[in-house]
């Protein structure tokens, strides 16, 4: 087994933005670690897949020992496992704010902590979270407080770390997309959905994948929040 071939740690990688991912990593000869709680064994040598559940410090540590003891390093991290619910701020229950912080906020918390102590000791690396447009421009009909709460979280986080690893070698960055079609939308709602963004569609998952492959290139960005959302982001409409 040679060292030098990259490896990469994808989360939430059984469907959507991140089964497409593990594809996009695995094209560019990275190894891969996908992780989610249903992912299965894919049969390619250079796919390790560990299931559980990201909120767990302990799944943290079998990921990441996974990487080691399977590829012997960790070069890039995808936070791309999330969890989104639309509700009013009142009606959200303790079961609600418990699910989106430990899966959006302690899972990064753990596997990013963990993934970066290697990254930190090998002298490189790169970390990228999925976030969300709603963060910076609210939808008024679409409530999504929590959201707001636990990916705006990871902006803020993204900056902070960046700052923090900027002469050491590791870049952290994030992709903020606007909706994106994924198996969580159902295809009656798409025509709804798409008015939700100032250029009139909705993202496709190759939009999102592009963007953490640039990032992935792109040497010279760290603390970068890049927005794929069909100017959602950029003002009102």
């Amino acid at each position: 087994m040679s060292k030098e071939q990259k490896v990469a740690i994808i989360t939430g990688a059984s469907q959507g933005i991140g089964s497409a991912l593990v594809k996009a990593y695995r094209s560019r000869n990275f190894r891969v670690v996908a992780t989610s709680r249903s992912i299965e064994e894919s049969g390619d040598r250079d796919i390790a897949a560990v299931r559980g559940d990201i909120a767990k410090p302990d799944t943290a540590d079998r990921i990441v020992a996974t990487a080691l003891e399977r590829f012997g390093r960790i070069d890039t991290l995808v936070n791309n496992a999330g969890v989104f619910l639309a509700k009013p701020f009142a009606e959200f229950t303790l079961e609600d704010y418990d699910h989106n912080m430990g899966v959006n906020l302690a899972g990064f918390f753990h596997v990013t902590q963990r993934a970066s102590a290697e990254m930190l000791k090998q002298g490189s690396g790169h970390i990228v979270s999925i976030t969300t447009s709603l963060v910076d421009q609210p939808i008024a009909g679409l409530p999504a407080a929590l959201a707001a709460l636990t990916k705006g979280g990871l902006n803020a986080v993204t900056r902070s770390l960046a700052m923090e690893f900027a002469k050491t070698g590791v870049r952290v960055n994030a992709v903020s997309p606007g909706i994106i079609k994924t198996p969580m939308h159902a295809a009656e709602t798409h025509a709804a959905l798409a008015t939700l963004h100032p250029v009139g569609r909705m993202g496709e998952i190759g939009d999102i994948v592009d963007a953490v492959l640039y990032l992935e290139a792109a040497s010279f960005v760290t603390g970068e929040i890049l927005h794929v959302d069909g100017g959602q982001h950029a003002g009102r409409w």
